[in-house]
């Protein structure tokens, strides 16, 4: 029977408990500010929890620029807070009228609610007005008012105007933030430049006294020199904070549309190095490449730089000078050269061998190790040519100059030996035709 008169006491319990439950509920729903913001403001203080990224305080943006900040909470971090605001802002954007920022205080908890059309935007909480040293009230009055201004879309000069104060002031927040590492930076690369300056010369000095090749010693110069630039700048960009593992995977990233941009710089980057270290021609070298022929004047790293014998700069693009073939004139100190002269067939052919020797032994151009030849190379229709083949200075100036010494002075010799050098002969045969006969009988 005790049992019994037990069961409608239990469930009266249960009953006010589920009553409490929903008051509760109900209360905390009217409010509809901490449950918005998931900022849950109880009677007795949270612990603090640090923010997640770090930052105490984050941007309240309206149409892309900063309005004003707020701060973190015990039970949220500030960006996470202002993300939630930022989207509520944007959606009242999207309306083509959002309407006025009302403040509707809530004095037994301290707090203060900014709503637009009856829809909760924010909260302005007793941390708040701490961390900007004002009461929630006025905390509130200068959202509200800084909120309704943005809402209200400016002219086009105040807009344009809005907006590059506000770019200036973040650009020059940057730079002073930034001072210290930027100061670094510029320390270390000047010292780079010193220090790169100093190796060059002294790379260079070193491959002048072992090499004694100007294109080597250039060569060693600059890559030395461009080592130490390598280096700098990874210190510098560690100077600034930039992670260069990272840096090198975005570049790895994107190194196959680098590539293709680049690749006729990068080809003749590489050409330049293979032509220096493989040496197939030397500064005031002569030379001919391609379509071009003259003296190699300077050896870079993009582009090779001709002057033709006419007096003309030809700048040749390294790819196209390691893909062509050259023809170096003065990679030896002497050069084959010759002469072709045709003699009657009635002459002695010995005889005229003799008188060319001779004259030709006798002009101190003409190099006497190897010595000097006269081949019998063709019995043409009227004359016997005779090839005459002598060996003179490489260079172009010596080479041109006793070439017309030689075939002047092999063709006074021979006419003063009283040997023939006849032109070419041609027989004319002419016959009769047969009508032009019958015209003469008849």
């Amino acid at each position: 029977m005790s049992q019994l008169f037990d069961l409608p006491l239990k469930r009266s319990r249960l009953t006010a408990i589920l009553l409490i439950a929903i008051a509760s509920c109900f209360s905390i729903a009217t409010t509809g500010v901490a449950q918005n913001e998931n900022l849950l403001t109880p009677s007795e203080p949270a612990p603090t929890i640090m923010p997640s990224d770090g930052l105490y305080f984050a941007d309240i943006v309206v149409r892309n620029r900063p309005i004003f900040q707020i701060g973190s909470l015990p039970q949220l971090d500030a960006s996470a807070r202002a993300a939630i605001i930022n989207r509520r802002i944007a959606s009242l954007l999207a309306q083509n009228d959002p309407g006025q920022v009302n403040i509707a205080p809530d004095n037994p908890r301290q707090i203060a609610t900014l709503r637009v059309n009856n829809r909760i935007l924010m909260t302005v909480t007793q941390q708040d007005a701490e961390d900007f040293g004002l009461s929630v009230e006025q905390l509130a009055q200068r959202w509200a008012e800084q909120l309704n201004a943005a809402f209200n879309q400016p002219p086009l000069a105040i807009d344009v105007t809005q907006r590059l104060y506000i770019t200036t002031r973040e650009l020059l927040r940057d730079i002073i933030g930034n001072l210290p590492a930027l100061v670094g930076a510029i320390v270390v690369i000047g010292l780079t430049w010193g220090v790169a300056m100093g190796v060059r010369y002294i790379a260079y000095s070193w491959a002048k006294q072992t090499e004694g090749d100007s294109s080597t010693e250039l060569l060693i110069g600059r890559l030395s020199y461009g080592g130490v630039w390598v280096v700098g700048f990874v210190i510098a960009l560690g100077v600034m904070g930039l992670d260069f593992g990272a840096l090198l995977g975005a570049l790895g990233l994107t190194s196959v549309a680098i590539g293709f941009s680049l690749k006729d710089v990068l080809s003749n980057y590489i050409s330049g190095v293979i032509l220096l270290a493989a040496r197939p021609f030397r500064i005031n070298d002569q030379v001919v490449i391609g379509d071009y022929e003259g003296t190699i004047t300077q050896i870079q790293l993009r582009a090779t730089t001709m002057k033709t014998y006419d007096g003309r700069v030809v700048y040749i693009p390294n790819q196209e000078v390691f893909q062509a073939s050259i023809i170096n004139n003065t990679a030896s100190p002497r050069r084959r050269s010759s002469v072709t002269v045709g003699i009657d067939y009635g002459e002695d052919i010995s005889e005229a061998i003799a008188v060319i020797t001779k004259v030709i032994n006798n002009i101190e151009s003409v190099e006497a190790t190897p010595a000097p030849d006269v081949l019998v190379c063709e019995l043409a229709a009227s004359t016997v040519n005779l090839e005459i083949r002598f060996w003179v200075d490489s260079r172009r100036s010596g080479f041109l100059a006793t070439t017309s010494r030689v075939a002047q002075v092999v063709k006074e010799a021979l006419e003063t030996a009283g040997i023939e050098m006849p032109t070419d002969i041609y027989t004319l045969v002419l016959k009769k035709l047969p009508h032009e006969i019958k015209l003469k009988e008849s």
